[in-house]
């Protein structure tokens, strides 16, 4: 059985944030794809902002705001389980300051979004394509942030944690995607005749962002433990090994243990015994 534990931040996160996106565009095709006063003329297909400055801006904000709030947190976790020993520990300040800027720009990127989503692109456009820009760039350099705390720590660990360059190519593929996108968004956004190019990379952007969140994943998963009942033939085996101490034959024991998932990633802390004898 899996103990509930920090690898939940972003599954609920990531869910959350595609749940919110497929509600979104399957209500606006629904509605046999409305036209919406935020739209430009011989734009046909919705950018996301456009669909959250209407009915659903609820959705869109609460949508965003659990997004953001799991994401960070699954930043933070990931630095307090290195802190702790219980994920392979950073070697120096260096890797210290590269996880703390990628906490620092995660929140800002988290603000960004919470904004963009308050002050919609109908009501407030200047405010919205500021909050935008600020949620793109505070997660895109988040993300560097953490490519180069990896590429450290992978470096260091090369021949145990092969985990940590798995999780550095994967978070390095996102930056390298996400940016080569957001230009093309940002100059076909400056095109009239070119809206509809622009809002398909919108999605594209923000579905993209989904599977950069579910890449957390991977990283928490070393703190998980599992729990191991032994057999009964082996529980008896057990006690009597313990000596004239052992309890009677009779007694009903129970023994639990818990295990690691993985060795992979783990700190030195993580084999340390935390099972526990129910009597």
């Amino acid at each position: 059985m899996w103990i509930i534990s920090f690898w939940l931040f972003p599954v609920i996160s990531s869910f959350m944030w595609i749940a919110m996106l497929l509600a979104m565009l399957g209500n606006w095709a629904v509605r046999d794809t409305p036209r919406y006063p935020s739209m430009e003329r011989g734009q046909t297909i919705a950018y996301i902002s456009d669909i959250g400055a209407q009915g659903l801006k609820p959705l869109f904000i609460t949508g965003s705001v659990i997004t953001v709030v799991f994401l960070d947190l699954s930043f933070i976790s990931e630095r307090w389980l290195r802190h702790s020993g219980q994920l392979v520990p950073n070697k120096g300040k260096l890797d210290k300051f590269f996880a703390i800027a990628s906490i620092f720009f995660s929140v800002a990127g988290a603000l960004g979004l919470i904004l963009l989503s308050i002050f919609d692109t109908w009501r407030h456009p200047e405010k919205h394509v500021g909050f935008l820009i600020m949620f793109m760039v505070g997660y895109l350099i988040s993300a560097l942030c953490l490519c180069a705390e990896y590429l450290r720590l992978g470096i260091f660990y090369r021949s145990q944690h092969r985990i940590l360059f798995i999780s550095f190519w994967i978070k390095l593929s996102f930056v390298i995607i996400e940016v080569a996108l957001a230009i093309g968004f940002g100059v076909c956004g400056h095109h009239p005749h070119r809206r509809n190019a622009s809002a398909v990379l919108e999605w594209v952007i923000a579905l993209v962002f989904t599977f950069y969140i579910f890449s957390f994943i991977i990283d928490l998963l070393p703190s998980v433990r599992t729990r191991h009942h032994l057999p009964q033939g082996e529980k008896r085996l057990e006690m009597a090994e313990t000596g004239p101490n052992a309890p009677r034959a009779g007694a009903q024991q129970d023994i639990v243990y818990e295990e690691p998932l993985t060795t992979d990633s783990m700190g030195p802390n993580a084999n340390t015994y935390r099972g526990q004898v129910i009597r």
